[in-house]
């Protein structure tokens, strides 16, 4: 027996200092529990997922791409994996953050596990496909999957995609056939609670597959449904990997709305083909620390990628967006666009990275960044990057951090608003540039009211102009 396979066995497994035991000794019970039927490409992808995993452990904050987020709570927390949940407080975070009659479709993930009662599948169009990867497994779309399946998201390239590979048990797939087009959104809604006793990890895992001519936009809301101090730690490590074919146009919206306790790793992976056009919306509102990782590789010419962010924080909380447009070949425009308001103590992290390759000649790229700090304890770290290999291209990135301005203050109050009114609603206003960019009206209508609750504005002042995607404005 191997040192690896009697660590594993007595639960005592350690990479580079970390402890590993729970994710390892939970491995062998997380196969038996798996609710995805058997295949041998499955049972080696998870099985290379753990061992790389068991490799490298944990990051830490001497690896670059971790430096700014300390992920040792994770480590040393005692997770098990979750199971059904003890109360019906899902179901009722089902029905206040479903969708719908305004979602085409809509799939429910409770602790990771497809919920078939709280879904709704509507009226799918001829070839659409939207399932559960669990029941995908027993059936010839089994085949499709292990297609794609792993293929984007590289588990040598995180740690976190490692461990959700290797506990890939549940989650959905989505299949646009050639030639859709829908207007009604598809909405994955991934519920997570909290024991209250044992810490709880779910792995969510997503795989798109978009094929040529297609237009769709899709959602993914990650909800806790124990809110308040001391309810319990749960970990969300979710993986969604979108393949896009030629000549598309995909819309994807991300919504982290995780509990004050809980931790959330995302990575997605993104690979965009030929004249497609790929548009993300990513709001975090929730989670003591949350990390989120985007990619985005542009595999085929006149392929154009717009990715937009907003991070709403407050108290002692963390997240660390990591962004990276990948151009690899010629002629594919690209705009980001992330906005941080962060008070109280909380910390915010932005590292956006635009790699230009030898063959993208005329690329046009921009990147800009630009945080609101509301008090003198809250701190942002933002790394805007360039690495261009070609000459013939135009990219920039900038990058701004400070205060309500002043000036905009004094001119409210001029008006007649008093002096806190007045923060507040320039507050919102500077968040709402972002999400008066989302097309998908239930996303847009969760964000704006959740703001102006925060900021205790009324109703009627929320700011709903959809406006484009100007260049002015990034």
């Amino acid at each position: 027996m191997t040192q690896l396979a009697e660590d594993r066995q007595t639960g005592i497994a350690h990479s580079k200092g970390i402890h590993l035991a729970n994710f390892s000794r939970h491995f062998a019970t997380g196969e038996k529990q798996s609710a995805v039927v058997a295949h041998p490409w499955l049972d080696d992808l998870r099985k290379r997922s753990i061992a790389r995993f068991d490799s490298v452990g944990f990051p830490t904050t001497k690896q670059e791409d971790w430096r700014q987020t300390n992920v040792n709570a994770i480590a040393k927390t005692p997770f098990k994996l979750a199971g059904k949940p003890k109360d019906g407080s899902a179901i009722e975070h089902a029905r206040c953050f479903g969708f719908a009659d305004e979602a085409a479709c809509e799939l429910v993930f409770v602790n990771g596990r497809y919920e078939p009662q709280l879904s709704r599948l509507g009226k799918l169009l001829r070839g659409l496909k939207v399932v559960s990867l669990a029941s995908a497994m027993p059936t010839p779309q089994a085949t499709e999957i292990r297609d794609h399946l792993g293929k984007y998201a590289d588990i040598n390239a995180n740690p976190f995609v490692a461990l959700n590979s290797g506990f890939i048990d549940d989650g959905a797939f989505i299949r646009v056939p050639r030639g859709i087009h829908m207007e009604a959104p598809i909405h994955l809604l991934f519920i997570s609670t909290a024991d209250g006793g044992e810490p709880t990890v779910s792995h969510p895992r997503v795989l798109v597959v978009a094929e040529d001519n297609t237009e769709f936009s899709f959602v993914e809301s990650y909800i806790g449904a124990s809110g308040g101090e001391g309810a319990g730690a749960y970990f969300t490590n979710a993986v969604t990997e979108l393949v896009i074919g030629e000549n598309c146009a995909v819309d994807h919206c991300k919504v982290q709305h995780e509990t004050d306790d809980a931790y959330h790793v995302g990575t997605m992976q993104v690979r965009i083909g030929r004249s497609s056009t790929f548009v993300s919306h990513s709001a975090s509102l929730g989670a003591k620390l949350a990390r989120n990782d985007l990619n985005v590789i542009f595999a085929g010419e006149f392929a154009e990628a717009t990715l937009n962010g907003i991070v709403l924080l407050d108290g002692t909380r963390h997240c660390d967006n990591h962004t990276l447009l990948d151009h690899a070949l010629p002629n594919c425009p690209s705009h980001e666009l992330y906005k941080h308001v962060l008070k109280g103590k909380s910390t915010g992290v932005f590292r956006g990275k635009i790699l230009v390759r030898p063959d993208a000649q005329k690329t046009d790229s921009k990147q800009t960044s630009k945080s609101l700090l509301l008090s003198d304890d809250a701190y942002m770290n933002s790394q805007p990057a360039l690495e261009i290999y070609a000459d013939d291209v135009k990219c920039t990135h900038g990058s701004t951090t400070g205060p309500v301005d002043e000036e905009m203050v004094f001119y409210l109050r001029s008006r007649g608003v008093g002096a806190e009114a007045a923060r507040h609603l320039l507050t919102y206003a500077f968040a709402a540039d972002i999400t008066r960019r989302i097309r998908i009206s239930p996303v847009r209508r969760l964000l704006e009211d959740y703001m102006a609750q925060q900021a205790g504005l009324p109703q009627d002042l929320r700011i709903t102009d959809l406006g484009h995607h100007d260049e002015a404005s990034r």
